[in-house]
């Protein structure tokens, strides 16, 4: 009799043909959420530079270049236009003030001023005449004057003599009369007289003070067209180096021509240009270092000018403790302005990184140092050797700095 064999559920078929099927399903599922899905590419480690993130000091300051200046500078500009009719001192000559360099010589400019010099000694003499004319008129009225009270003097007496006599009737009325007479003709011939003298002579104060006031006005007019004869000879204004453009006799000078300067030896300054989109935050006072024959100076800036040219405005700076020995005028000098105080802060080394990522983030190296995965970071000041790295790493990790142009939209780099 046969035996009914039960069908077994789980062969091995079938345990076979489940497994793989977990296990393909399990693939799918670590794929999807467990599996690094970045885009990488592989880097050569000798291409690229790393650095380590660190606390450090940082300056904030500027990196500039500057020239050497005299530390004062007068000009030499011609205030009459002529001929060069001789040259005193050549370019480089040590000078002091008041030292002729050169003299001009411009006929027509002579003509106009010997012109208008007898044209005002003419009209300062018109003056002085009138002044005079107005002197002896008042010597008239006081001899007038004089004269009537010489007279009044000889008919007073007689006339109260003569008055006494007649109220005695030891003389006639018609004597008494005459005298009488003749003393009142007197009295108001003075009080006339005087009255007019005294209003000539306050007029007379008036006039003369005008007429002074006048011929001082034309003196010193008559001076100063003096002195436009002495501006065709061109004299140093101080004690110095005189420094000119090539001069020789004949050459013609325009008036307000620009002929030359005369520094001051022995002291200097620095010119620097600066961007102008530093202005916002260099003051006068602000202080800067350089160095020269191996050794450090500090400097200060001391002047600002406020036009801009090209995009560059420029400072004047002095040397705090007085210039280098051995500098001369013309020499350039490299020098970290300081924009700000130094402050402890986290340093990542300049690159060429940040052109291409703004600042915004970074390749951070791992610790096994076979692979770097961009991280967002926040950057703030820059010097010319660090960026101020204000959140995002921290101190010790190492970082890529050198240039991003080959690593296109990658975000993991796998380091060989």
């Amino acid at each position: 009799m046969d035996k009914k064999i039960k069908k077994k559920k789980w062969t091995v078929k079938r345990l076979g043909t489940y497994g793989l099927i977990g296990l393909f399903a399990g693939f799918i599922v670590y794929q999807l959420f467990f599996t690094d899905r970045r885009s990488t590419l592989k880097v050569d480690k000798e291409k690229i530079t790393i650095s380590v993130v660190k606390k450090g000091v940082f300056q904030d300051y500027i990196p500039q270049t500057g020239n050497v200046e005299p530390s004062k500078t007068i000009y030499l500009d011609a205030i009459e236009g002529g001929t060069i009719s001789k040259v005193i001192r050549q370019s480089g000559a040590m000078v002091a003030k008041g030292d002729v360099i050169l003299s001009l010589s411009n006929l027509n400019r002579e003509l106009q001023v010997l012109g208008q010099e007898a044209t005002l000694n003419e009209s300062i003499n018109r003056v002085r005449q009138t002044r005079l004319s107005l002197s002896q008129n008042d010597l008239a009225q006081q001899q007038q004057l004089a004269l009537i009270r010489s007279q009044l003097s000889k008919v007073k007496p007689r006339f109260e003599r003569e008055k006494m006599l007649f109220s005695k009737e030891l003389i006639s009325q018609q004597q008494f009369e005459q005298t009488e007479a003749d003393y009142n003709y007197a009295i108001q011939s003075w009080n006339i007289t005087y009255a007019q003298y005294k209003m000539d002579s306050l007029d007379r104060i008036r006039q003369v003070k005008q007429l002074n006031n006048s011929e001082g006005r034309m003196m010193e007019s008559l001076n100063g067209v003096g002195k436009i004869l002495a501006n065709l000879v061109i004299r140093s204004p101080l004690d110095g180096q005189l420094s000119t453009k090539q001069l020789e006799e004949g050459q013609a000078v325009m008036a307000g021509e620009r002929l030359g300067q005369v520094d001051i030896i022995g002291s200097f300054k620095v010119r620097v240009p600066i961007d102008e989109l530093y202005l916002p935050r260099i003051a006068t006072g602000l202080g800067a270092s350089t160095r020269f024959n191996n050794q450090d100076y500090n400097l200060k800036i001391t002047y600002i000018y406020p036009t801009i040219n090209n995009g560059r405005f420029e400072v004047d700076m002095d040397f705090v403790d007085g210039s280098p020995k051995g500098i001369k005028r013309g020499q350039s000098l490299r020098m970290k302005i300081e924009l700000g105080q130094s402050s402890e802060e986290l340093l990542v080394p300049v690159g060429g990184f940040y052109k291409d990522t703004g600042g915004n983030w970074i390749f951070v190296v791992d610790e096994s140092g076979t692979k770097a995965e961009r991280r967002e970071i926040r950057i703030g000041r820059k010097n010319s050797e660090y960026y101020e790295v204000l959140e995002g790493i921290e101190p010790g990790e190492k970082v890529i700095t050198s240039s991003y142009d080959t690593f296109g939209d990658n975000e993991v780099l796998i380091l060989g």
